[in-house]
């Protein structure tokens, strides 16, 4: 996650003082890492207000080990996360569970191209299998096959588990309001990634 701020260009920014860490959590607990980060910021640049990277530093950071954690699953049964994204997404489907390049694309965030490129992999391993529309040959479908059907059901049983280990720690409270905040969050990406589209996004940054 990059450690960046806007400035403004017209003078030091007003910082509000650094959150202390409390046995209660609210604040994050003990100090770690991302709170280091923090303060050497504030400390190397107190014009600006690097409270962002407490929030999106530890989002970063969060994805890395989730991610680290899932690949272990896919990579002993052949596959990465991008290949289980694009099996998980046929099955959820529905029968026949096949769709498009383009559907695809859409449902995995990935580009026409990288599921092309997945696809091909997947289809050499006898995951998926490719068919043409029965009306318009332009269009090509990627279908499971019975083996890959198989492969995805069991693998998703297991996924589920890891995922459910890997957020334990938290009270089932706690669980819906971080699911309520992370979608919060997602609208503001989205928005500020709309922004950035229109060339309105942001007045340049520090780094």
């Amino acid at each position: 996650m990059a450690d960046r701020e806007s400035g403004s260009g017209a003078g030091p920014a007003e910082v509000p003082p650094e959150p202390r860490a409390g046995a209660d959590g609210a604040a994050g607990g003990e100090p770690d890492r991302t709170d280091e980060i923090v303060r050497q910021w504030r400390a190397m640049r107190p014009d600006l207000d690097p409270s962002p990277i407490a929030l999106l530093g530890r989002l970063h950071r969060a994805y890395l080990r989730y991610n680290a954690l899932a690949s272990r699953l896919f990579e002993r049964n052949g596959l990465n996360a991008a290949a289980f994204d694009v099996l998980i997404t046929l099955r959820r489907s529905g029968p026949p569970y096949r769709r498009s390049a383009r559907e695809l694309a859409e449902a995995s965030l990935l580009s026409s191209a990288g599921v092309t490129l997945r696809m091909d992999r997947l289809e050499k391993a006898g995951l998926i299998v490719r068919e043409r529309d029965e009306h318009d040959r332009r269009v090509v479908y990627s279908r499971l096959t019975d083996q890959g059907f198989e492969l995805i059901d069991r693998l998703l049983a297991e996924h589920l588990d890891n995922e459910r280990a890997m957020i334990a720690g938290l009270a089932d409270e706690q669980v819906a309001q971080l699911t309520g905040l992370l979608r919060a969050l997602e609208r503001s990406l989205e928005a500020a990634e709309d922004a950035a589209e229109r060339g309105d996004g942001g007045s340049g940054g520090d780094r």
